[in-house]
Parts: C-alpha cells; structure tokens; sequence
C-alpha cells in the first residue's frame, strides 16, 4: 500500500518517500487510515497483511478497526544477512523488474536484461538505510512478537528465513 501511494505522487506518497529513505517508519496514523481504507473495500472473507503492524501502537490500532488477528508468521533472518540481501539489490525503474548482484545478477552489470536500461539501487536498500530500519525494527517491531505470541487464539508460526535464496527457490 506505502508504494502504491508512492507511486501517485500525491503529496501523502511524497512525505511516505521522504520517510522511507531515511528508514524510518511511516507515522502510525497514516498507515492506519490506508489500512482502514484497504480493509473496507471487499475484505469479507479474509486478508493479509505483509510487514504490518510495525509497532505496539499500530497493533493497538488495528485493534480499534475491529480487526481480527487469526495467525502469524513471523520470519526471522539475521541482521547481516538481511544487509548482504537487500544492499545487493537492484531494480529496472521502468518495469519494477529486480535483480540481486549475487543470486540473480543481470547479464551485464547494473544493466536490464531486457531493455539494455540503466538499474539502480533504490533509497532505501543502501546497507546504511537498511542497517537504520533494522535499528527501528528492533526498537519497534521486535516487541509484537511477545504481544501477539500472548494472545491465545492467535496461532503464532516462527519461520527460519536464513536459508539461502537458492534453498527457497
């Protein structure tokens, strides 16, 4: 949803930008009111949500929305291994296509396979902005696991994701 509104270059989507680069997390109220919004558009029979909530307040929030949490999935990688993956990205701007210099490097370097095109690193998967979100993530995020693993009907799954991208693949 935050790169979709990224996207429309609204001026909401441009102070998200601004926001994410720096690696912090985008103010609470603001993806509440996107999540509240997204939910109430034919979510009946279910959904899921990816990266979200990010913070106790957030949760909190979504409580208030009369959201029910039936399960988790919580991925757990170290922290260098989640710089190595992310720094190491790049991205064809103009077809969203992704590459990774280790685990499926473009033909040429910094090249789009397809197009001949320029790739870039985006903002924030520089390893400085990754090693500040994983700062917030710490801070922030780490503590749901506790708060939802409390709750009893909740069904709470804890996934190794330090397996290799070629494991998984």
């Amino acid at each position: 949803m935050l790169r979709a509104e990224l996207g429309k270059q609204t001026e909401t989507g441009l102070k998200i930008k601004a926001i994410m680069e720096r690696g912090d997390l985008v103010p609470d109220e603001v993806v509440l009111a996107m999540v509240r919004a997204r939910v109430s558009q034919g979510c009946e029979n279910g959904f899921l949500l990816d990266g979200f909530p990010r913070s106790l307040s957030q949760a909190q929030g979504l409580q208030e929305l009369d959201v029910t949490v039936d399960f988790i999935i919580e991925v757990t990688v170290a922290d260098d291994v989640i710089i190595e993956r992310l720094s190491q990205r790049r991205v064809h701007p103009a077809s969203g296509r992704v590459y990774h210099l280790k685990y499926k490097p473009p033909a040429k370097p910094d090249v789009d396979d397809e197009t001949g095109e320029p790739l870039i690193q985006r903002a924030d998967d520089k390893a400085e902005v990754v090693a500040q979100r994983l700062e917030v993530y710490h801070h922030q995020t780490k503590p749901l696991s506790a708060y939802y693993r409390k709750q009893a009907h909740i069904n709470y799954i804890e996934v190794d994701g330090a397996q290799s991208v070629e494991k998984v693949s």
